[in-house]
């Protein structure tokens, strides 16, 4: 059960970058920055440096706004970006909840294929945690062995459910042939305080919502869901490393409503390029684990979203809805 890594590479990796000619558009109010996940997790952390950065270098004439919309897996800030079409002062940082939220919830009757693509910035990693007080787990094979012993006592700590994180221990699941008792939360940053105050016995958390914790010597990882290790976590061994067949990513993408003036888009690829270009979010990306090789924009970007939902469909189908969302 594997969900690759798209390639970030392509000569159209750079295909909407404003050119002088179309750069007549401008906000001309603030703009609503759309964060479908709680605060203190990955993808509230990454809009708030952005937003930040946007602020230092005075890249817009006027200011961007995070705005938290966690509720129903981000179905809430799905809807609310659905019902924005047409409107050019409304951008949303995305995670695969973009996916698997319209999938499970189609009742929602959201398709995220007809959403305006802007920017992928990055693509971010899980790992798998545990309480450094966990002297009896240092490795894969001991976790498998704790949690097995353990059955549904063991509690897997989550943003939301039917979202990434339960979508990858459902894999686990499946692939290691244990059950645990998952529980959600509103948010990557909770999840991690939650682990290392022993509330919850694992996560599988980006490296930014455990970084505070893993420097503080709280949380430990045990392994990374990924092909290659990352720079952040060179003593982490991978599951292709280990011969598990489970690799699982995270995409980090700027998104706007249905209809947006092309005007607006180019704007908005010129600004997020700037920033992916910037020392700080590359400095970002290298301590934190994720892979910003390059910006991808436009058509490019349409097409990983049709193939990465098509991809979490099949996956979904796969391991069962109710498997991910403990229904």
């Amino acid at each position: 059960m594997t969900i690759l890594k798209s390639m970030l590479t392509g000569a159209a990796a750079l295909a909407l970058t404003a050119p002088a000619a179309m750069a007549e558009w401008q906000p001309r109010k603030p703009v609503e920055f759309i964060i479908m996940a709680g605060t203190g997790g990955g993808a509230d952390q990454i809009a708030r440096l952005l937003q930040g950065l946007i602020q230092k270098k005075d890249l817009s004439p006027r200011p961007f706004i995070p705005i938290n919309k966690p509720g129903g897996s981000g179905a809430e800030a799905l809807r609310y970006l659905q019902d924005k079409a047409g409107d050019d002062h409304v951008v949303m940082m995305t995670l695969n909840s973009f996916y698997t939220t319209p999938i499970i919830q189609d009742e929602l009757g959201v398709d995220p294929t007809e959403f305006t693509p802007i920017a992928l910035m990055a693509m971010d990693t899980f790992l798998l945690w545990v309480n450094t007080d966990r002297d009896d787990i240092n490795d894969l094979d001991s976790y498998v062995a704790a949690v097995k012993e353990a059955g549904l006592n063991w509690k897997v700590g989550g943003t939301g459910s039917g979202q990434e994180d339960s979508v990858l221990t459902a894999m686990m699941e499946a692939e290691f042939g244990y059950d645990v008792t998952y529980i959600p939360f509103s948010g990557g940053g909770t999840v991690a305080k939650n682990l290392v105050g022993n509330q919850i016995d694992s996560t599988v958390n980006n490296p930014a919502e455990q970084m505070e914790f893993y420097r503080a010597g709280n949380s430990k990882p045990l392994v990374q869901f990924t092909g290659e290790r990352q720079a952040a976590f060179p003593d982490v061994p991978t599951t292709k490393e280990l011969g598990i067949d489970i690799e699982y990513y995270m995409q980090r993408s700027v998104n706007g409503p249905p209809n947006m003036d092309p005007e607006a888009v180019a704007w908005y690829t010129d600004l997020f390029q700037t920033l992916f270009d910037s020392e700080e979010w590359q400095s970002y990306c290298k301590s934190d684990g994720l892979t910003c090789d390059n910006m991808m924009t436009g058509e490019e970007l349409a097409g990983f979203h049709t193939k990465q939902f098509a991809a979490h469909k099949e996956l979904i189908a796969k391991v069962g809805a109710a498997a991910i969302t403990g229904e």
